[in-house]
């Protein structure tokens, strides 16, 4: 029995061994990022009385060095997240969905783009990168029981390049084609119009022209698969003439509260003339929206078709694809994805594929190719940083123009009363001579398929300084912005651009109430952006009919009764506003992911069911379902699924209320006056520190935030000082002042 002994030791050591080299092996297995070069950065870090960090520096660089460290303060749990998806091991902390990530990462080639494009980037906005690699290594060196991840730190530009060369095309949708071609899935119904010639049946059961549309968000890196789902925002503009003589911007973009794609608040300057107020996303050294001395702007996400796929014609090897009566080579490349169970990390080995269309996707079904709008492109590092600096319209288009910024519709005001639309998306320039159906996959086999670039900016919808007085986009088509008289015609474009025809709920009732305002002053202009109503049309109106004409008795005839009784607001004042909360969202994303139409019984009965089993009654106060929460701070809320005040998705806790994780997030309103310095206020969720529950600004903005309240934006130096809670210098070499 001593062989029985000594094998079973033998087998345990064997395990152990096992078990060690699982739970150690990523971080010495993951090649190490190099160092920025060595230079000495310094910047000035003034944290408002919300805490919001004001950055000063000399050079735009020092600026972005403090960007870093002052985010990296605020929340270095979500940049570690980020700098992970920039180098292909986010698996290595998230697990499944982390590796689903980095399989991304590597299928589109995001290392490899920004290896071949970074050092293509102007000099100056290299720095900016360099800079901002730089903060984010000192605060990782200066906080290393913070770290969460072997040898993660230091990195460079490029991987922070990366990481933008990862993210920008989930914007426009990519998600949703690359679920289904890896599930063997069909693939959704594009959003364009139908090409002529090639007329699509209506989906059964939905809606014609239905589009994709919220379900429930998560906290990832990247909005994917929910995240990518619950895009949306409102973005308004109203010029002096409309707005009692004030021009006023109006930023309300809907992101997750929480993760890689929620907004951080923050204030740059520099000596070099960058002066601007507004958010970016952790892994960015420059605010994406919000205004400067001059102008300003936001973002809406916009649905053109930028997605092409190929179905290629393979050989019996499965390794060659034929083109133009050619067979070529696939490009196969092994890759490692990390992915964490528990303790330990397991190796997991993949192959990627490409071919001259793009990145490629084998499954039951066949092989297919993908091709998108900006591939393998990474100028917008450099456009963004432009259009902060930019002084007048004529620059800030300039930029824009190079359709270096891939995809989101953007809307604009400036201190001269210009107000501005742009459609902005590098839509792929087909070639419009050439019959296909570009609504659906795509012959791999021809190379005339395979277009190259971007269609000409002058040929997007673009409206600048309309009749009305007033722009503004909610996720609809383009082609109703501006009201009567002053709105596009669709004819206008061709069909193979794929312009979405869709709308919201919260495009039909902005369109109303602006066209309907005499004028638009902030007061009126408050009760459209928090306004808590729908519209009885489209998905709603179906559902609505579907009510009425249902025939139930007991429970579900009194849940029936009760929401037909509803006043069509969600302000929380109304008896049903909790079972229409309930019942909006699943009808509200059928109708958006082209899928049938839900079976308004049994959506009915599910939300009686819940009321009653946490509630015990069907009518509880939506305050009391609808929550925003955040540490030990619980407060009601107000607003829906689809509503300008937006609480769009939630988690359902074990007490049965919805936790909002997904709406309403940061909110910048921005006035210019005449003979005025531009004046701004804002308002986040839950406050500047969001992952710091010891912090004060945890969760000090909250109640502000559910009151419907802003607070000051302190773009000045002597208004910030006035109010500064704390202030320190730091440096790549020293840190002097109280943190």
């Amino acid at each position: 029995m001593v062989w029985v002994k000594r094998g079973a030791f033998a087998l345990l050591g064997v395990l152990v061994l096992a078990f060690l080299v699982l739970a150690t092996w990523e971080p010495f297995a993951a090649s190490a990022a190099s160092s920025p070069p060595t230079r000495t950065y310094t910047a000035e870090i003034i944290r408002d009385e919300f805490g919001v960090p004001h950055i000063y520096g000399k050079t735009d660089a020092d600026t972005a060095y403090g960007v870093a460290i002052a985010h990296a303060e605020d929340d270095f749990f979500t940049l570690q997240d980020v700098v992970a998806m920039a180098r292909g091991r986010y698996g290595a902390i998230a697990g499944e969905d982390g590796a689903k990530v980095d399989y991304v990462y590597h299928l589109i080639d995001a290392r490899g783009t920004a290896e071949r494009e970074y050092p293509n980037l102007p000099a100056d906005t290299r720095a900016l990168f360099e800079a901002y690699a730089a903060g984010l290594n000192q605060y990782a060196e200066e906080h290393p029981g913070e770290v969460k991840l072997g040898n993660l730190f230091p990195v460079s530009g490029i991987d922070v390049a990366a990481g933008f060369a990862l993210r920008q095309p989930f914007f426009f949708g990519l998600d949703a084609v690359i679920g289904p071609l890896a599930a063997g899935e069909p693939l959704r119904r594009e959003h364009g119009p139908d090409i002529p010639g090639f007329p699509r049946p209506p989906l059964p059961g939905a809606e014609p022209g239905a589009e994709p549309a919220p379900k429930q968000a998560r906290t990832l890196v990247l909005p994917l698969g929910e995240d990518a789902e619950s895009l949306g925002s409102n973005a308004f503009a109203v010029a002096p003439q409309k707005g009692g003589g004030v021009t006023t911007l109006i930023s309300n973009s809907h992101q997750p509260l929480r993760g890689g794609v929620a907004w951080y608040e923050l204030v740059v300057e520099s000596g070099e003339g960058w002066h601007f107020a507004g958010a970016n996303f952790p892994g960015s050294p420059f605010p994406f929206l919000g205004h400067n001395e001059h102008l300003g702007w936001t973002n809406t996400v916009n649905t053109p078709d930028m997605i092409d796929v190929y179905q290629l014609e393979l050989d019996e090897s499965g390794t060659r694809y034929r083109l133009d009566g050619q067979w070529r080579d696939l490009e196969s490349e092994w890759v490692t994805l990390p992915v964490r169970m528990g303790p330990v990390v397991l190796p997991i080995r993949k192959e990627v594929l490409r071919s001259v269309h793009g990145p490629v996707i084998k499954n039951d079904k066949g092989a297919f190719a993908i091709r998108y709008g900006g591939i393998g492109e990474l100028q917008q590092l450099d456009a963004y940083y432009r259009i902060n600096k930019a002084t007048s319209f004529a620059e800030w288009e300039a930029q824009l123009s190079r359709l270096a910024i891939p995809s989101t519709n953007f809307v604009y005001a400036d201190q001269t009363g210009t107000i501005a639309y742009v459609y902005n998306a590098a839509i792929p320039d087909r070639p419009e001579d050439v019959k296909a159906d570009w609504r659906s996959v795509l012959p791999g086999n021809r190379s005339d398929l395979i277009w190259q670039g971007a269609v000409d900016y002058k040929t997007l919808p673009r409206i600048v300084n309309p009749a009305s007085g007033w722009l503004y986009n909610s996720n609809n088509t383009p082609f109703t912005a501006a009201g009567a008289g002053s709105d596009l015609d669709p004819a206008a474009f061709a069909p193979v651009m794929g312009i979405e025809l869709k709308q919201t709920n919260r495009s039909w009732r902005a369109y109303k109430l602006l066209s309907e305002a005499r004028v638009l002053d902030r007061a009126t202009l408050e009760a459209i952006k928090y306004d808590t109503g729908y519209e009885r049309q489209g998905y709603v109106d179906r559902l609505f009919d579907g009510l009425e004409a249902l025939q139930a008795d007991g429970e579900l005839a009194e849940a029936r009764d009760l929401l037909i009784g509803w006043d069509f607001n969600a302000d929380g004042k109304g008896k049903a506003d909790s079972i229409a909360l309930l019942m909006i969202l699943p009808f509200m994303g059928a109708d958006y992911n082209n899928k049938p139409f839900p079976d308004v019984a049994e959506k009915l009965q599910a939300a009686a069911d819940h009321l009653m089993t946490h509630f015990g009654r069907l009518d509880p106060p939506m305050g009391e379902l609808l929550r925003l929460r955040q540490g030990d701070v619980d407060l009601p809320l107000d607003g829906g699924s689809d509503t300008l005040r937006a609480s769009t998705t939630w988690d359902v806790a074990e007490d049965g209320r919805l936790s909002l994780k997904h709406g309403d997030s940061f909110i910048m309103w921005i006035e210019w006056s005449p003979g005025q310095k531009v004046v701004s206020r804002s308002i986040q969720p839950f406050g500047a520190a969001t992952t710091r529950p010891a912090s004060p600004h945890y969760t000090d903005q909250m109640r502000l935030f559910v009151d419907h309240k802003l607070k000051p934006v302190h773009f000045w130096r002597d208004d910030l000082l006035a109010k500064a809670s704390s202030r320190r210098t730091v440096t790549t070499t020293t840190a002097t002042g109280p943190r």
